[in-house]
């Protein structure tokens, strides 16, 4: 049976003041006098997620306690991957609806300190969206003072880490790349071939990535190449502790610890998003009869620009591409020649009729347990997971780029990042059985992932309606709202609760 936490905490804010220690000195507190100055209710939440777990109970309450001890021993390198998608809200609104907040990392690495006994490593990495501006990121984070925190006391290197190669050089220039140092380690190319969800589907050439280039997608997964070019860093750490952000996705319904793993990929183009053409023309990219004649003329033309203006990466091609589209947008749409907001919502995949970006996130996540540091699958994890969910602050509608925040005030917790997963999708409002990244999981029997049904999931939390949340079929719990393009095919209609 896996136990996943669900913690309310006491308040739906974040501190505002790095390095975002406690606001009490617990007894195992290992900083001394070093408290914060403001509530933290991070801190405390993630400090009550492991009493709820029964972490270390021998010891609870007191200066040994040690709720991480089972999961990480000392001398082990530790790597947490937070959701750094983007450096700022495009719609100027909250950057943590849409990133995990530096408090509940800062929370989660005093406890790994803890653990590591003073010898180790602890590596906070990610690999955000191509456009992510990171010195903008660590601005808004401050989560160079954290580190600076720790590697200000003798114990466990401290490490903050881009894991891409390339950024994009603006938005004036989507398409074209700059070089980042990357992972300092390298990357570790995974083949999934046959075992991958994408094996067998019957349109390769339709394949649309993270980037302009749709050949470089396509060569990764053709035939039984399914290839992922992943962070070695992550690969080769003992312990991985996922940070999520409770949020709804246009592509995959939501957005927790198993979609959160595109952050491992150090060649995001690797990663399927969608197929072009709607499902009657072999692909996924918008809902049949969705375009009106003009409409999907329009997309198809866009595409093309897509695939011989931005693809090349070279700036003449681009600076044509931004004057046919200033073009468009002072002559024919102002003349109506346009495809509506409503419409533009559920192109490029994301809508509920999305059957690529599902496979990409549940190849990822196999690997993620399954494949060891020399790139093959192996029959047993690999590496020791956890996870806590940021729900803190949550987004919801346009997710996960340009959500609305929801003061959720929730964090979640367990070492089966699946059954994590279900139980945060549930107490969304959503029903987890509905989507089928969830689905492809679940029925997956060549490798046992833990879970097999919501029945090997137990909840524990100090509100009595979240621990019976996977049998009640009709409560909405925290009000999530999907991603336009998922109304009304995510949601808990009352007695729908699919398998119950």
């Amino acid at each position: 049976m896996n136990t996943v936490a669900a913690v309310r905490v006491s308040e739906a804010r974040y501190p505002l003041a790095p390095p975002f220690g406690p606001a009490e000195a617990y007894p195992e507190y290992p900083f001394g006098y070093h408290i914060a100055r403001e509530p933290n209710p991070a801190y405390a939440g993630v400090r009550r997620l492991f009493e709820l777990l029964n972490y270390d109970h021998a010891n609870r309450g007191t200066a040994a306690w040690n709720p991480l001890r089972h999961i990480i021993e000392p001398g082990m390198t530790v790597v947490l991957k937070p959701n750094f998608v983007l450096s700022a809200h495009k719609d100027g609104k909250n950057l943590f609806a849409i990133v995990t907040h530096p408090a509940v990392l800062r929370a989660i690495a005093d406890y790994v300190w803890i653990a590591l006994g003073g010898h180790g490593k602890i590596v906070i990495a990610d690999a955000p969206q191509y456009d992510c501006d990171f010195p903008q990121l660590i601005e808004a984070t401050r989560l160079d003072e954290v580190i600076a925190f720790y590697n200000g006391f003798r114990g466990p290197a401290a490490q903050l880490l881009d894991l891409r190669p390339y950024a994009s050089m603006g938005k004036h220039f989507a398409s074209l790349l700059k070089p980042l140092p990357g992972d300092p380690l390298g990357s570790i190319l995974v083949n999934l071939g046959r075992r991958s969800a994408l094996y067998g589907c019957p349109h390769p050439e339709k394949l649309y990535g993270a980037v302009y280039h749709r050949e470089e997608t396509i060569a990764h997964h053709t035939g039984e190449t399914h290839e992922y070019l992943v962070s070695r860093t992550i690969m080769d750490a003992d312990v991985v502790v996922s940070v999520p952000k409770l949020k709804v996705h246009k592509k995959v319904g939501v957005t927790l610890n198993v979609k959160g793993l595109v952050g491992i990929n150090t060649n995001k183009n690797y990663l399927v998003h969608y197929s072009i053409t709607p499902p009657s023309e072999g692909g996924d990219q918008y809902p049949d009869g969705l375009l009106g004649p003009v409409e999907k003329a329009l997309i198809s033309t866009e595409r093309w620009m897509y695939d011989h203006l931005l693809a090349p990466r070279k700036p003449l091609l681009e600076y044509l591409h931004r004057s046919l589209y200033w073009l468009h947008n002072h002559t024919t749409r102002r003349l109506g020649i346009k495809v509506e907001e409503r419409k533009r919502l559920l192109d490029a995949g994301n809508w509920y009729g999305n059957d690529s970006a599902w496979r990409m996130a549940a190849d990822l996540y196999t690997l993620f347990l399954f494949a060891g540091s020399d790139g093959l699958l192996h029959r047993t994890p690999q590496r020791r997971a956890f996870s806590i969910v940021d729900g803190i602050v949550g987004g919801d509608i346009n997710g996960p780029l340009t959500p609305d925040p929801v003061a959720s005030g929730v964090l979640l917790g367990g070492e089966n990042l699946l059954a994590v997963d279900l139980v945060a999708t549930r107490l969304m409002g959503f029903d987890p059985l509905k989507l089928k990244t969830y689905q492809g999981l679940l029925a997956n029997r060549e490798f046992d992932f833990g879970v097999h049904g919501l029945q090997d999931i137990q909840v524990a939390s100090d509100d009595p309606s979240w621990t019976r949340c996977l049998t009640d079929p009709s409560s909405r719990f925290l009000g999530f709202r999907p991603h336009p393009g998922w109304a009304g095919h995510l949601e808990v209609p009352a007695g729908e609760l699919a398998g119950v």
